[in-house]
């Protein structure tokens, strides 16, 4: 198949040539994947174990595949509802094993990244997420400014989340790597009506720095059902301000010798860096002020008995604006940053050295983005011989604008640059069918695919970083990445207690109408294209009605990202850096072998899983323009255990579920280095730690009232390749943590509920690159007709 994506932007050509999965199926059909939830019980929706194969049988639908012979996590609405202080949709993936999601604060949308099992937060690329089948990653790039758009999906509107650990489903990307999710939302079977109103606090202390920052949000829905149509209309409202995540600093040997005219200032914090350098940190800055609306829109029409028309369309805005402060004072008290003489710099005394405060130090931002997706399927449900689906969907930023603080000159003191990404989106298209063979021993899943990612980024100069329009070019990158897939998948039960899942994905990728212009110069890149193929291979063997064993095995191939390729810049001698249009694929096999032990209210898995890459994709130094460039890291090597299991019932009313992780995973091979040749080899891939654990306690004291305690704990980890950033607690550090939340529900009437939580309850100050929050405190009201 070919198609073509007009270069001016996202024609209808182009939309009708690539766009994502989305599909809702009615009542008992397949759809719901049978994994247990917080209590260790299949989840809502119906399920049922064949072979020790997961087999999908449920109202509520699920992307994943129909037969899944390998490990798949899940959790319900109700059990999200009991142990969640849930203010993102992302935050109901906290206590499922060896996942960590990068939340900075209420409405993080340009950091929070998926970590899972062998995959970092700095590698946004290397997982899939979903809502209803329709792609919600951002696989424009690779990294916290490319995370899935979770904004798109309320926690009030989730049916169920599901989990399918790595590339095992040859219905996916190379991506799955790290893993699939899957949120489920809801489809109304009658009239219903909802509205909640939530509210967090967080005191937080840190540098000396005292200050309460808090967060609102409301949200309301409606739905129906009238005959063989069903409706939802749901608008969510959030007010969030967070803490500050970066720091001005100044490393103390970089001091230079008194040469009169600096200010003498008091209020810099010594401290130390993740190097365990000396320096002083001056300010704060990103303190982000956001208020975020998301409004959504889903029809579900029965053409037929066996056939549904579905539509979507979900709109989402984001208002920002980054802050910033000194805690620099002169002798009078008076605040000093770089524009203090009225300058754009200003040089200070601070310790008995000279220092210079730039505007670099002090950032600001505005940020007014407008998005939006439309998605459209068409499925028959027959559950005979035949079944098939027809899906498209685009995700567009009509209107992504964002201003910067960056004044050169004193001519031009509230000089600044604007950043324009209107045009840029992803669009995907897809075609499916399963064919069930009369006898019952297979199901094979065939299908053909398309997705297509355009980058449209002009970044101008302006004399007026708030209100002005541009006066200069700074700075364009453009280009489009295109993938055509095609796959063939058999589940067969080749013996009573046996089934044997093979596979193959064959992919075309494509990269073209490459840009990348600064003032030093302009390449347009060459087109590039690849082929690759991606076996699956899978089996089970139920024991007996409670124990399984299952092994699966998958290569993944994860393609470079349009930004990686293209956005970056030139040095002084018109050497490309930052980017690199000659980046090869990320090529990998992962294999898990796992133990499963299942009964009635119970359930308990031990799972030896091994990630083997190759050309991983890393930014590191590139000597021949002595810059951070993105490149192929030669190979990296990871193993680990994972064991997690739950209990629904352990005294009356009481549960608990749990989960332990040991991943070790390192560098094996990389002719590339950071500092000095060699110094990446035999080091930890970075931010995947040795040790991660969750533990969950639910008591559902009565029939109303519901309390749970959740504990998170992550092992030592680093950030930089070559492992040299040892002092965790510091800001830009990666530390470890150990945090616990509490969560009480109540439910007053069958309409009223209330909820109060703590989040962090410890208080332990954390991070990863940036402070996580401190101790939190959420209250919630909620009516449901």
């Amino acid at each position: 198949m070919s198609f073509s994506v007009s270069r001016a932007g996202l024609s209808a050509a182009g939309w009708l040539a690539c766009a994502a999965v989305w599909a809702q199926t009615p009542q008992g059909v397949e759809g719901a994947v049978a994994s247990p939830d917080a209590a260790g019980e299949p989840a809502a929706g119906g399920s049922s174990r064949s072979a020790s194969v997961v087999v999908i049988t449920g109202p509520q639908p699920t992307s994943l595949p129909t037969r899944i012979p390998t490990t798949v996590e899940g959790v319900s609405a109700e059990r999200i509802a009991q142990t969640v202080n849930a203010t993102d949709a992302e935050d109901a993936l906290k206590y499922l094993p060896s996942l960590l999601v990068r939340k900075r604060y209420i409405g993080d949308y340009n950091h929070a990244v998926l970590s899972t099992r062998a995959s970092g937060t700095g590698n946004s690329a290397r997982s899939m997420v979903y809502a209803d089948g329709i792609l919600l990653s951002n696989f424009l790039g690779n990294g916290a400014s490319f995370t899935p758009r979770w904004g798109l999906v309320s926690p009030e509107e989730i049916e169920r989340v599901d989990v399918l650990y790595g590339p095992f489903s040859a219905a996916y990307a190379g991506n799955s790597v790290g893993a699939v999710v899957d949120y489920v939302t809801r489809l109304p079977k009658a009239f219903e009506a909802h509205a909640k109103l939530g509210y967090s606090l967080q005191p937080n202390q840190l540098y000396g720095q005292s200050e309460t920052f808090h967060a609102a949000q409301a949200s309301a829905s409606l739905g129906n059902r009238q005959g063989d149509l069903a409706w939802w209309l749901s608008a969510t409202h959030t007010d969030s301000v967070g803490q500050p995540l970066v720091f001005a600093n100044k490393l103390q040997s970089a001091g230079g010798a008194l040469k009169g005219g600096e200010v003498a200032v008091t209020g810099a914090v010594a401290g130390q860096n993740p190097r365990a350098a000396d320096w002083w940190l001056v300010g704060s800055s990103t303190q982000y002020d956001t208020v975020q609306d998301q409004i959504k829109a889903k029809l579900a029409w029965d053409l037929s008995s066996s056939l549904r028309l579905n539509t979507l369309l979900a709109l989402w805005q984001n208002r920002g604006e980054g802050q910033s402060r000194s805690w620099l004072r002169d002798a009078d008290g008076a605040t000093v940053d770089n524009r203090y003489s009225g300058d754009v710099s200003q040089a200070v005394n601070i310790g008995g050295k000279r220092y210079t405060l730039a505007a670099s130090d002090f950032s600001h931002t505005l940020d007014d983005l407008s998005h939006h997706m439309l998605a459209v399927s068409l499925k028959t449900h027959t559950r005979a011989e035949w079944d098939w689906e027809l899906a498209a969907s685009q995700y567009r930023y009509d209107q992504d604008r964002s201003r910067a603080y960056a004044p050169s000159s004193k001519a031009a003191p509230e000089g600044g640059r604007l950043t324009r990404q209107d045009g840029t989106g992803w669009q995907t298209l897809a075609a499916k069918a399963v064919w069930r063979p009369q006898g019952g021993d297979h199901v094979v899943d065939a299908g053909l695919s398309q997705d297509c990612y355009q980058l449209r980024n002009q970044v101008d100069n302006t004399t007026d970083w708030r209100h002005g329009e541009p006066t200069s070019p700074n700075a364009n990158f453009e280009g489009q990445t295109r993938t055509q897939a095609l796959y063939l998948q058999d589940a067969w039960r080749f013996a009573p207690d046996w089934m044997a899942v093979m596979g193959l994905r064959g992919e075309q990728w494509r990269a073209s109408n490459g840009l990348t212009k600064n003032a030093l110069g302009t390449y347009q890149h060459p087109e590039r294209s690849a082929t690759d193929w991606s076996p699956k291979a899978a089996v089970s063997w139920a024991l007996d009605e409670a124990w399984s064993i299952k092994a699966s095995s998958g290569r993944a191939v994860r393609y470079p990202t349009v930004s990686e390729l293209y956005q970056g810049g030139f040095n002084a001698s018109g050497q490309l850096i930052n980017n690199n249009p000659d980046l090869r694929p990320e090529r990998g096999w992962t294999s898990e072998l796992s133990a499963e032990w299942w009964q009635a209210g119970a359930h308990a898995r031990s799972t030896l899983f091994h990630e083997d890459t190759r050309d991983a994709l890393y930014s590191q130094l590139n000597p021949a323009t002595n810059a951070n460039t993105v490149q192929n890291l030669g190979h990296v090597r990871t193993t680990g255990l994972e064991l997690a299991g739950g209990v629904d019932k352990v005294v009356a009313g009481l549960g608990l579920q749990g989960s332990l992780t040991f991943t070790d995973s390192k560098i094996v091979a990389n002719e590339g280095y950071l500092l000095v040749p060699g110094d990446t080899v035999g080091k930890w891939q970075p931010r995947v730690p040795r040790w991660r654990a969750t533990l969950l306690a639910v008591w559902q004291a009565t029939d109303a009232l519901s309390a749970s305690l959740g504990w998170r704990i992550s092992g030592r980890q680093y950030s930089a390749l070559d492992n040299g950033d040892a002092n965790g607690f510091a800001y830009q550090g990666a530390s470890s943590y150990s945090t616990a939340d509490v969560r009480v529900r109540y439910r007053v009437d069958q309409r009223w509920s209330l909820a109060f939580g703590i989040d962090n309850l410890n208080n332990q100050q954390y991070w990863n690159f940036h402070p996580y929050p401190q101790r939190s405190y959420s209250a919630e009201l909620k009516y449901d007709l």
